[in-house]
């Protein structure tokens, strides 16, 4: 049987490689939901997706291994693959919801468009948009990620 640690690592680098390159064009997508869009500069929302982009890939990774930590997961992905994925999309999720009240209403870092469909949590309304970015990436990232790890293990010796 392989190691599990020669199936961690293809599996980490397919889920952050499909983790990246899905919110880059998720956020290239839902910009003009922001105001950014009609009021910054070619090089303000170059900027804010990059800089977007690069802050889902640390929330996906810290996501990804709190979930792996709190599940005990030490033979991820061959066991705990499930368990894992769904805690580091509720991760992910909760995250963003916090970090949407905290930059639209505390710090006022950036604002929704008129055209941003919202939903109450609470007594807040946040981004519909974020909050389903934070469920659809994800889920297609271990998609990607479960497909290395089944060719990966068939390809193994005795199977």
């Amino acid at each position: 049987m392989t190691p599990s640690h020669s199936l961690w690592l293809p599996a980490l680098a397919t889920y952050l490689a499909a983790i990246g390159a899905l919110n880059l064009v998720w956020e290239v997508l839902q910009l003009p939901l922001f105001t950014i869009w009609a009021t910054g500069s070619l090089a303000e929302r170059t900027f804010a997706v990059v800089h977007c982009t690069g802050g889902d890939l640390l929330i996906a990774l810290v996501s990804l291994v709190i979930a792996l930590i709190g599940t005990w997961a030490t033979d991820w992905p061959r066991q705990g693959f499930r368990r894992v994925a769904v805690l580091a999309i509720v991760l992910g999720i909760a995250y963003t919801a916090f970090s949407e009240w905290l930059n639209v209403y505390v710090r006022q870092s950036w604002a929704y468009a008129d055209w941003m469909p919202t939903v109450a949590v609470g007594t807040i309304r946040i981004g519909v948009s974020p909050l389903l970015q934070w469920l659809v990436v994800p889920t297609l990232a271990f998609l990607a990620v479960k497909s290395v790890a089944r060719s990966r293990m068939s390809a193994e010796p005795g199977r």
